[in-house]
């Protein structure tokens, strides 16, 4: 294993080169589901250590997984725990064990790259993982994971994975269990949408739009996405769509976008109207 990034770089929920951005770190220790009558408990588990290479080079892993000691379901656990097939002990202990053993495989895995590199000049390195609870409403759990490391370069890299679990039916939900409508028209409408929500990049004119900083023609509709009572979202890492400067960019797409074609369950569960 290089480490943790290169394996979720595999994924595609990930595409990396950016300046890393602020990451929400609040992890509830338990949380009751909206329209519940049991007690759906959250935990969460933290490794963070750092060494020195050499005099030039230090080392930093940080990275912070939620536990689950409601969920008994394994295929449940194992698309929770998506990004790597290593962890079978999904238990506090289980995954405490799993993280300190990332930990020293990364630091070893550093140890021979700035070998090979033959580091010169001071340096920090990191890696870092974070499990982000996000919302657990109608039986629909959102969990966003934010992945970011620096090893040399210009700037560190990150990027964002949003899952959305259905904890009903012990499964990842997908888009087609939300909307009948097909991906290109979802796809007219993220390009339409694009601007709803401000770029925060600035010029000696002002605000520049999403719009403008856009990469390509089409903005595909793909499974990182989340919603909550008035939209579904869909989030795009850095680079994935458009240009360095305009960071991350998530697009709404209301429900009154979709009119027509929610799923009954999902638009009953949900209660839209």
């Amino acid at each position: 294993m290089k480490n943790i990034i290169a394996a979720l770089a595999l994924s595609s929920f990930f595409v990396f080169s950016a300046c890393k951005k602020s990451e929400n770190k609040n992890v509830p220790a338990e949380k009751t589901e909206n329209n519940q009558t049991e007690k759906f408990v959250i935990d969460s588990v933290k490794v963070n250590d750092s060494i020195k290479i050499s005099d030039s080079l230090g080392v930093k892993y940080t990275s912070r997984f939620l536990v689950f000691p409601s969920i008994k379901d394994q295929k449940l656990l194992d698309s929770i725990y998506f990004y790597n097939k290593g962890l079978k002990d999904f238990s506090k202990n289980g995954v405490q064990s799993y993280l300190e053993n990332e930990k020293k495989d990364y630091f070893n895995s550093m140890k021979k790259e700035a070998k090979d590199l033959g580091v010169s000049f001071p340096q920090d390195w990191y890696t870092s993982l974070y499990m982000n609870w996000k919302s657990t409403t109608n039986d629909y759990m959102h969990i966003e994971y934010v992945s970011s490391a620096y090893q040399g370069g210009a700037h560190d890299n990150y990027g964002f994975a949003e899952r959305v679990f259905d904890l009903k039916n012990n499964k990842k939900l997908e888009l087609e269990e939300i909307t009948t409508m097909p991906k290109k028209q979802i796809e007219g409408i993220l390009k339409k949408n694009i601007n709803k929500v401000h770029s925060g990049t600035m010029d000696e004119k002002g605000e520049v739009k999403n719009s403008d900083m856009l990469l390509v023609d089409v903005i595909p509709a793909t499974n990182n996405f989340y919603f909550d009572d008035k939209n579904l979202y869909f989030h795009y890492s850095p680079y994935e769509i458009a240009a360095f400067a305009a960071g991350d960019i998530t697009i709404p797409v209301s429900w009154e976008d979709l009119k027509g074609t929610l799923k009954p369950e999902f638009k009953e569960r949900m209660k839209i109207k």
